[in-house]
């Protein structure tokens, strides 16, 4: 891929992210109704210039739904990605810097959550208490952490070794001005695929977890429950 086409490809997906943002937080403000207000003289409506989207099978605005549900999406994306990179990062500059037996007891924490998939763990936090926001952010952020964590101590180990970092120890600066000088730009880009990565994944956990009911429930709009409880009526009001 060369080098114009990447930077087409990105500024593409700045836009359609711009996009929804714009979509999920502007609408709050900017149309009046609640998402989980209900109207039964108004089922499964077609689009028009009242309801851009139309309603669902309990005659609930699908524009005002399905942006509490974008909205509620990014949020815990924003939040599951700042925790696990923080969390990740200070324990991949702690076992690359101090070795040992800190290093080995990390890795083994690594290896015991990696022994499953991290679908499967997150369904299992989440099928404990069912339509718990905080319960599921817990489970998405313990298990993307541990990307964080290898990539962190793989570049570390890589550029602790090098003469600039070798200098900056032996002049006595602190392991701040290490990771600040030294570590930080090495791990910035890497590191912010890898959450851009992670901010989708936590998106479809989110959304996988709703489309098997185990994720957030009703009446609270989630994206994958919604896909679930529309599927019966697409023969009926395919347009909705």
């Amino acid at each position: 891929m060369s080098d114009r086409t990447l930077i087409n490809a990105q500024g593409l997906g700045l836009v359609l992210l711009a996009v929804l943002c714009v979509y999920s937080f502007g609408t709050a403000f900017l149309f009046a109704g609640d998402g989980n207000s209900q109207n039964l003289n108004q089922i499964l409506s077609i689009p028009n210039a009242e309801l851009l989207l139309g309603t669902d099978h309990f005659g609930r605005n699908m524009w005002l739904r399905l942006a509490d549900a974008l909205r509620l999406s990014l949020l815990l994306a924003l939040a599951c990605v700042v925790t696990s990179a923080l969390t990740g990062v200070m324990l991949g500059v702690l076992a690359a810097t101090r070795g040992g037996w800190v290093d080995r007891l990390i890795d083994m924490l690594v290896t015991l959550i990696m022994a499953l998939p991290g679908l499967v763990l997150v369904m299992i936090f989440a099928s404990i208490a069912p339509g718990s926001l905080l319960v599921l952010y817990i489970a998405i952020a313990l298990i993307q952490w541990v990307e964080y964590f290898r990539l962190t101590r793989a570049v570390i180990q890589r550029v602790d070794t090098s003469p600039a970092v070798e200098s900056s120890r032996l002049m006595g600066f602190s392991l701040w001005y290490l990771f600040r000088r030294h570590y930080w730009p090495a791990l910035a880009p890497q590191l912010l695929t890898l959450a851009a990565f992670g901010a989708a994944n936590a998106v479809l956990m989110m959304a996988s977890l709703g489309f098997v009911y185990v994720g957030i429930q009703p009446p609270t709009a989630e994206l994958g429950q919604m896909i679930v409880e529309l599927f019966p009526y697409y023969q009926e009001a395919p347009g909705c």
